[in-house]
């Protein structure tokens, strides 16, 4: 009891704009649940991790971090096995490895839009442009995005990363692949977007 009146307490003085239909008069066991709910879409952090697989000796891993619902999604990585420079690093559509990196999709683009810059307003949902590999063959890096979240029905878990061989031109190449790819080049690491505890 004291869990689902401290649960009432947060729904009714902080989120009670996430169910106008509330009322006071549904039954004690669907209000607990519809509470849960909008206590776990709504304040709950979720985390997710991707462990880079290469045929080409790249490895790396890959922590996605979403404070909230609507909150941006902060990613963190380290890369090792690149040649030094920048590289274009995508989230793809499937979760799929089957056949290696290629089998995970396009690039992920719920929205229907052309490829571009992580800034630009037109931009498929998982441009997330490059990052940049060092003398030493590794990449350390921090990215803050609101367009690949890990909670709700757009969310990216279970999609996968890709890491590729050349940079992204960012949309912006002229090239014939700029518009859907960015003419990143070959596709030479790749892991499944994981829920992590």
């Amino acid at each position: 009891m004291v869990t689902f009146a401290i649960c009432m307490y947060l729904y009714l003085y902080i989120n009670q704009s996430a169910c106008p239909n509330f009322s006071t008069t549904h039954s004690h066991t669907h209000t607990h649940n519809l509470c849960r709910g909008v206590l776990r879409s709504h304040t709950k952090m979720v985390k997710a991790v991707t462990v880079l697989n290469s045929s080409e000796g790249v490895s790396g891993t890959i922590f996605f971090t979403q404070e909230a619902e609507g909150a941006p999604t902060t990613v963190t990585g380290d890369i090792s096995g690149l040649k030094p420079g920048p590289h274009g690093f995508h989230v793809h559509a499937l979760g799929d490895t089957t056949n290696g990196c290629m089998s995970t999709g396009p690039h992920y683009n719920p929205h229907g839009k052309e490829h571009g810059a992580p800034d630009d307003e037109i931009r498929h949902a998982g441009d997330l442009g490059n990052v940049t590999v060092g003398e030493d063959g590794t990449a350390k890096f921090t990215i803050v995005d609101k367009q690949i979240p890990l909670i709700g029905g757009q969310s990216i878990i279970g999609r996968a990363v890709v890491v590729h061989a050349d940079p992204d031109d960012l949309g912006k190449g002229g090239h014939e692949l700029s518009k859907s790819t960015g003419n990143a080049g070959g596709r030479v690491a790749c892991g499944i977007i994981g829920l992590q505890g």
